[in-house]
Parts: C-alpha cells; structure tokens; sequence
C-alpha cells in the first residue's frame, strides 16, 4: 500500500471493517483528512466507498477499527450523532423530500422555531442567503423541491450541509447531475468552504476534475486501501485507474467505425418543438451513426429526447424511425418502432430496482414471451441471461433484484432491455453517471459495438468530453435551439463552450 503522510487530521480512519453476513464491505481501511483540504476518495463501483460513507455518517457502525474525530476516538452511532460533531454528508442519490419547499427541506431536522413556533420568515431568509452563497440567488426558498431539476435539487442538498455549523462536508458524486458550468460554480463553493478550515471528502468518477478541485487522494480497491493521502499533482492520472482497476487503460474512447454515406437514416426529426422548452430541431441519424447533443443543463438535451421517445408530446414537428412517422406523444408507438431509451435518472425512470433483473430486460417486449396471455419466465430468463452474459454483466444472474446492482451495471441492464428488443434507434441520457472509470470503457465499447452492428444512437451527456469522444456528428445546443451542427472531430470541448455562451448572449 502507498501512503503519504501530511500534518494533524481532522478526521482519521484505521483499519476499519464492515461485513453484511458473508460478504465483506470494507476489509481495512485507512484514512486521514486535514481542516481545509478537498480529499478525493476513488474507486471503482462495489469498492466500498458508499460503506465508508455511511459509517462516517453514522447509518452504519464499523465491525472493527477506529475512527478519530479531532484527536479523540469516536462512536458515531447515528446520522444525528453525526450532525451534531460537525459531519454532513451529501448523498449521490439526492435524499431531498419533493412535497416540502426548499427552506422546508434545508433546515428539515433543525427546524427554525421562535418561542416553539415555526419561524418560516427567518427559515426563508436564511434560505435566501445559503443559495445567494451558492449562487442561486433566483431560486425562491418557497418553491417546491420537487418541482426543481437534478441539477438545482442538488444545490438544495449542499445548502442543507451548509445550514449545520460543519466542519467536514462528504460530497458522493456532486457533480454527477451538474453540467461544466454549474461544476464551476460548485468548484467554487468548494473552495470557499476550504478557505475557511471545513474539510471536503470529495467522490468522483471524473477524473479530469479531480485534477482541478483535488488536494490528496486515496484508492479503494474491493474494500481495502490501496493508497492514502497521495498528492493530486504528483500523482499520474494511469496510476490512479492501475490502483483502482488492477489493470491499465490506455484508450477509454474506443476507436469510431466511419458511417457509410448510402447508409438509411433510421431517424428524422423535422421542425420538432416543445412549447417554452425547445424549437425548430431538426436532424438525422443514419444507421451506425452516433450523434450526440451538446449544451449546459436546461439546454433543452434531455427534453429533445423525451420528445423523441413520446414522453412529452411535441407542439410541432414530426419524428420518424426507418421511415415511419410516430404518433406524437405515444411511447408505445415509439417504442413498437424500435426506439429505445436509456433516461437521465435510470434508478427512478428506468429501471424497477425492486424486480429481478430479467424482469427489467424484458419490461419491453412481454408480447413476445406472452402466450395465451400468460408471461413465459422460463423463455424471459434464457433471452435475458444471453444478453447479460453477452454484455459480461457481473453476476450475470437474471433472478437478482436489480436495485442491488452497481451503476454500471444497471446500466448495462438498460442496454440488455434494448438489445432483447431489438431497438433500431437508442437514445441515450447520461449513460455513464455514477460509472466508474472501468465500467465506463466497458459501456464505451458496449456503444461502440451497436453503432458498429447498424444501431442508430442519439447520446446526452454534461461531460462534453464523453459526447465529443463517442459522437460522429454534435447538435450544439443553448436554450432550446441548435446553434451548429458540427463533425465531433472538427471542435474540442473549449470551441463547444464558446458557442454556448455565444448562444446564450444572442
């Protein structure tokens, strides 16, 4: 094991242990975090890093090892116990309660009474001044949670850590719903925080950002340290995915097939609109062709796609698959034309976390394991396994509920779901989020492969990077209107910025 040790620790971790029955979570793990640093934690999805997270949160209590809070040995025995020593923890999946407002859900827990009643004028303008800081002055603390996106509940969830007097803030993957410049943004409240003494534990698959927000890092590998406190800049980027793989990637973006130009356009979209939300988007995609759209959140991207899907029913314009126009609004048609899509948020729109994983695969395509009206598991299972075992899903057992499966590996369930079906025209919403970088190469290659097989693919993402890497063709895209339809390998992600803002400003 690598180590690098710096001065006095905030926070320290020796040899912790957790065990769920026969499978062990975490098998010793070190860690020491100083006041005013922004400490990277990375690894690989079922490394063990959501288990450490919750055992410095106080929802679970480690089976072995210590862990030291200012210089004293601590029993952290639940997430109020946390709180009160100064520990909050921002969770990748965003545990905002969408029927209270945004002040509701900040100071939820620690209530702002007056003489035992309710202050909601003070509530609401502490809330003012927490989002002023986070710059989201415009939000008004009555709305809504569930009203906002992904992107503002999240800015919610770190006014919530703010609102504590806290001294260490965990951050799991706080950039997963952000586009570049909300991660600005973030960046900056990050460094505020740091300035002024509080600790960041900060989770990230990206690995490009944790070079700009990033002061030391420390690898989990199945449980176990695999190096503590090393130095961001000393530290090569192929090191850190040999320490957290076990193995090197030189190319994550798998080398383009080039598209045939007599291939058929097995997608056509003219002059579709959404009322307020987009206009006049018009484009192909030929058969093996990857387009993908690029612009900040609220953009429209996710929009165009549901559009696309029948989701959300144009105001104008039309969508045809191989030829045929579909019904407006209606994803049965879209779908029983070969469309298929993998949606920004898979735990809550794709997938039924709570069914086995076969179930999940077929969800699509019952009709065809139906008969005399009755389902055959036996033929779902089989058509399911094949998938899986194709897509080198690990376990590659049908019966699993798939809530317990990693991101990337749901992800892969969603492809499986698509490949059984036999989708002609995938789009896909922010495929890689909450990936880490292995799965990442492997859902890469898994994309590569379908374009490759004659698939039509329509790919969103905020990191500009992967849409630039995987793309044949970009719509840049800024407040519902396509800026420029460009060749992805005829601009980087600065030229993709410069014409959102440009866009913005027009």
């Amino acid at each position: 094991m690598i180590k690098v040790d710096h001065g006095p620790a905030l926070l320290e971790v020796r040899g912790i242990t957790k065990n769920f029955g026969t499978v062990r979570a975490l098998g010793g793990v070190d860690l020491s975090i100083m006041a005013g640093e922004v400490h990277v934690i990375l690894g690989q999805n079922g490394a063990g890093k959501s288990t450490l997270i919750k055992l410095l949160a106080g929802v679970y209590t480690p089976d072995s090892g210590e862990i030291i809070w200012r210089g004293q040995p601590v029993v952290i025995a639940d997430p109020v116990a946390a709180l009160e020593m100064g520990i909050a923890t921002m969770y990748q999946e965003l545990d905002v309660v969408d029927g209270l407002t945004i002040a509701e859900n900040i100071f939820l827990g620690h209530e702002i009474a007056t003489g035992g009643v309710l202050n909601r004028r003070k509530a609401n303008r502490l809330t003012r001044d927490l989002l002023h800081r986070l710059g989201h002055g415009d939000l008004s603390p009555s709305r809504e949670v569930g009203t906002l996106s992904p992107a503002h509940q999240q800015i919610v969830s770190m006014a919530r850590a703010l609102s504590r007097d806290t001294r260490l803030i965990i951050m799991d993957e706080p950039s997963a719903v952000l586009d570049s410049e909300e991660v600005k943004n973030l960046f900056r409240v990050v460094n505020e925080l740091t300035s002024a003494g509080i600790a960041v534990v900060y989770i990230s698959h990206r690995l490009a950002e944790i070079r700009e927000i990033g002061d030391r890092i420390s690898v989990i590998k199945d449980g176990q340290s695999m190096a503590h406190g090393l130095a961001v800049a000393d530290t090569p980027t192929s090191e850190l995915i040999r320490l957290m793989t076990g193995r090197d990637l030189e190319n994550v973006f798998p080398s383009a097939t080039p598209v045939s130009s007599d291939a058929p356009e097995l997608l056509a979209v003219q002059n579709l609109s959404v009322r307020g939300v987009f206009e006049r988007v018009d484009f192909t995609v030929r058969a093996g062709e990857i387009v993908g759209l690029a612009g900040l959140v609220g953009s429209g991207r996710s929009e165009i796609l549901e559009a696309l899907y029948g989701a959300v029913k144009p105001t104008t314009g039309t969508v045809s698959v191989a030829g045929r126009m579909l019904k407006r609004g209606s994803v049965n048609d879209a779908v029983s034309s070969g469309m298929g899509l993998s949606p920004e948020e898979r735990k809550s729109q794709g997938l039924l976390l709570g069914e086995a994983i076969f179930t999940n695969v077929t969800l699509s395509s019952f009709a065809r394991f139906a008969r005399s009206g009755l389902l055959r598991e036996r033929a779902e299972r089989n058509a399911a396994r094949t998938q899986l075992e194709a897509l080198q899903l690990r376990p590659a057992d049908p019966d699993r509920a798939a809530g317990t499966l990693s991101g990337g590996n749901q992800q892969k369930v969603l492809l499986a779901r698509w490949l059984v079906h036999g989708t002609k025209v995938l789009l896909l919403d922010e495929p890689t989020r909450g990936v880490d970088v292995g799965a990442r190469a492997e859902i890469y290659a898994l994309i590569r492969s379908l374009s490759a097989a004659g698939t039509a693919i329509v790919i969103v993402s905020s990191e500009i990077e992967e849409v630039l890497g995987l793309a044949d063709r970009v719509l840049v895209i800024a407040e519902g209107r396509v800026l420029t339809t460009v060749n992805a390998s005829d601009i980087d992600e600065p030229g993709v910025l410069d014409l959102v803002m440009e866009g913005s400003a027009a």
